[in-house]
């Protein structure tokens, strides 16, 4: 068995073995997508054997290089890799897409080499510059290198990866672009012209590097180039040639996503199986992390009785985490001064990151960060979350460790009208896989809930209002995720009212007047929606025969069908209604579309009054 070495000659080789190793993988698994593994082999032979900086046996390790297959549909390239690496053998290899194995159609976190989920073009470039902002946080010398395909630079997310690390002066980033002219169902939109790549990438203040992308010397010297770079990233725009190597398949249409006809025959054309192992670059730096001590977070307090809105208890709370947690980073989406990230930017503005209206950037930087070790905060308006959903997606998919605060949420904020309204945010969290779902109604509760949401793996969601609203909560009472409070109740009730957030005062209110009519109602605060306290909503339901949901949101996938799908058949005989927006909102007042919607105290009694008839 050879090893291989950074020369000319052996990196031609390696790119060889590469394209082999990925014909045989898709082969063996019936599937898969060797033309494109094929066209960037020799641009990962260079990387892997001259200027990746790796140990594979502590893959964890700050001063370790990151690479990141955006175009993670060439991952039998990146098995290829991982077995001239010497980490995964030739048993291991031929497993790619079985049911079991860890080398998936497309990368994921499964394999410990791999630090996020990619297949999902658009979005290895985003979560590669959240990567170098962590590094450079940290102050490690590693360098984040991420393969993306020519089809994909047309998403939008590109673009505002590009803006962003330009902005940021990521001089520890390199996109390497294969350009090999073709997409799933034709040529991509500039083909060849790899220029006009360049011109469009460097007007944001990249430097750009055209080069042939089948020639080890050239491909070289353009890694040596980003390496040298200080303050702006690098783009790397190689022309290659789609199933480079097999002349039944180079630069032919019509075979994305299929295994070769012949593999066989292709194997014997690339020059046949080979076994050599690369020697990778150790990493600049072999020293672990240096985990920063924490203090206990000294929440804020709001006084009973008074009012405010749960977003000044977001705020104020993660400038307490800010203080007490070193680790802790904030994303945000150019709204710091309505979701109240501000008062952490200007306490710990080397912490605090500032991707402008950019919401997949802002959500693909928070994983970046998260991989480095840090512990993201991303905050915006709940509305404009859903652009961003796909990252979210795939982030779960990945497990990745995000705390997501959507603010403005519901048809409560009043007068801005229905484009600035989350009446959907519920439903989609509620959606994402092992997801949290939190929705306090209090400064106090809310407070509470941002400093917990530190600690909980995988992607937890806040959600504020913009209203002030009532503090019933003293600021030393706890929240546990998967808790609820029974504000009200007795054992004559005769109804559970079950709110969330906004509603729970209108809930409140509602049970006041019902007593007066001598109809005692119980009222539960479901502050964590998912995972919900589902024996308390079981239990009142049972004690009640009667379930009323209110909510701020859509009557879709929201608190209502969460209670809904705790009660319905597991408590028989119960009456179950639901109170959600169900029209269209314009512009109003707070009040006014609280009341238009049908979900404040007013509605509720109504609608409670018809449950007991």
């Amino acid at each position: 068995m050879s090893v291989i070495e950074a020369r000319t000659s052996d990196i031609a080789e390696l790119g060889q073995q590469l394209r082999v190793d990925a014909v045989r993988a898709s082969a063996r698994a019936g599937s898969g997508h060797p033309t494109s593994s094929m066209s960037a082999a020799d641009l990962m032979a260079g990387l892997l054997a001259g200027h990746l900086h790796y140990d594979f046996e502590h893959p964890h390790l700050p001063g370790n290089d990151r690479l990141v297959f955006s175009k993670g549909h060439a991952s039998p390239l990146l098995y290829a890799m991982l077995h001239a690496a010497g980490v995964i053998d030739e048993e291991h290899l031929l497993t790619y897409r079985k049911l079991g194995s860890d080398l998936e159609g497309h990368p994921s976190t499964r394999l410990p080499w791999v630090d996020v989920a990619t297949g999902s073009l658009g979005q290895g470039l985003p979560i590669g510059v959240g990567m170098a902002l962590g590094a450079r946080l940290s102050g490690s010398p590693a360098k984040v290198w991420v393969l993306c395909g020519d089809g994909e630079v047309a998403e939008g997310s590109m673009w505002e990866a590009f803006a962003a690390a330009a902005d940021f002066g990521l001089g520890n980033l390199c996109a390497i672009v294969d350009v090999n002219r073709l997409g799933q169902t034709g040529p991509t939109r500039y083909e060849w012209d790899t220029a006009s790549y360049a011109a469009q990438i460097g007007g944001f203040g990249w430097h750009t590097v055209e080069i042939d992308g089948h020639d080890p010397a050239q491909i070289d010297r353009a890694y040596a180039a980003a390496e040298r770079e200080g303050s702006r990233p690098t783009a790397i725009l190689a022309r290659t040639r789609k199933g480079k190597g097999v002349a039944a398949a180079e630069d032919k249409e019509g075979l994305h996503g299929k295994p070769l006809d012949e593999p066989e025959k292709a194997v014997v054309e690339l020059g046949g199986v080979r076994e050599a192992r690369v020697r990778v670059n150790p990493p600049r730096s072999s020293e672990p992390r240096q985990s920063q001590p924490s203090r206990v977070v000294e929440r804020p307090s709001f006084a009973v009785g008074s009012s405010a809105a749960t977003r000044d208890g977001f705020g104020a709370a993660l400038e307490a985490l800010g203080d007490a947690n070193p680790d802790v980073v904030v994303v945000d989406g150019e709204v710091a001064d309505s979701t109240r990230t501000a008062a952490f930017k200007k306490a710990f503005p080397n912490r605090f990151f500032e991707c402008y209206i950019a919401e997949q950037q802002m959500i693909g930087a928070a994983v970046g960060l998260q991989t480095q070790g840090w512990i993201p905060y991303a905050a915006t308006f709940a509305a404009f979350l859903t652009r961003a959903h796909d990252f979210l997606r795939m982030a779960a998919i990945g497990g990745a460790d995000l705390r997501v605060v959507g603010s403005h949420a519901g048809v409560s904020i009043g007068a801005d009208g229905p484009s600035q309204m989350g009446l959907e945010d519920l439903a989609m969290f509620r959606a994402l896989w092992r997801s949290v779902v939190l929705y306090p109604c209090d400064a106090n509760q809310c407070a509470h809930l941002t400093a917990t949401m530190a600690d909980l793996p995988g992607i937890s969601y806040l959600r504020t209002t913009r209203a002030a609203t009532p503090v019933i909560y003293r600021s030393d009472e706890l929240f546990p995720v998967g808790g609820s409070r029974t504000l009200v109740g007795s054992a004559h009730d005769r109804a559970v009212i079950v709110a969330a957030g906004i509603t729970v005062s209108e809930a409140l209110g509602a049970a006041e007047r019902l007593a007066d009519e001598g109809i005692p109602v119980r009222v539960i605060d479901a502050y964590s929606i998912k995972p919900l306290d589902a024996a308390a909503i079981r239990q009142a339901a049972a004690d009640t025969g009667r379930v009323l949901t209110v909510e701020d949101h859509w009557p879709v996938g929201g608190l209502g069908d969460a209670v809904l799908e705790a009660v319905a058949g597991q408590i028989p005989d119960v009456r179950f209604h639901k109170l959600a927006v169900r029209g269209m909102p314009g512009s109003a007042g707070p009040a006014e579309q609280l009341a238009a919607a049908g979900i404040d105290a007013a509605a509720i009694v109504r609608a409670t009054q018809r449950l007991v008839a």
